[in-house]
């Protein structure tokens, strides 16, 4: 994995495989964003990682021997009127939250869409997470008017 931010208790990188340890950190976060999902196993997260449209953001914490305590997935892809950026599925472990990595996560995320050719980024965030919705506005994110729908194929 490739240190791509860094400071002096935390670090970014992007995820290259998917190791036991990725694994571990994913089946601790996953249940902290979705209790509808479970968390992913090694293949599943192996071809996130290989995937060209998708890039998997990860925070390690240097003050817990380089542990990692949060994920972003900014997934990027061309259409007809551009290339397109969503950030997807952050989450940042409950015992860090408040140390600024959700808002090192996404700044390095709208960093990595610009160098990739997006020129916007979406995102979407439930009104019950208080604190994200405010993380992002004070990053500089604006509410859309606009309708999400959602099809389930399940």
């Amino acid at each position: 994995m490739d240190n791509l931010a860094e400071d002096s208790d935390l670090h970014i990188e992007t995820a290259t495989v998917a190791s036991d340890e990725v694994v571990t950190a994913f089946a601790l976060l996953i249940p902290q964003l979705s209790t509808s999902n479970a968390p992913p196993d090694a293949r599943t997260l192996q071809a996130l990682i290989d995937s060209e449209s998708s890039t998997l953001l990860l925070a390690r914490d240097r003050l817990d021997k380089d542990r990692i305590v949060g994920s972003l997935t900014l997934v990027t892809f061309g259409i007809p009127t551009g290339i397109r950026a969503w950030i997807e599925d952050v989450v940042v472990d409950t015992a860090v939250r408040g140390r600024g990595i959700g808002n090192r996560l996404n700044v390095r995320a709208l960093e990595l869409a610009r160098e990739l050719g997006a020129t916007t980024v979406d995102l979407t965030s439930r009104p019950s997470r208080e604190a994200a919705n405010r993380l992002y506005r004070r990053i500089g994110f604006e509410q859309r008017e606009t309708n999400v729908y959602r099809f389930d194929l399940r």
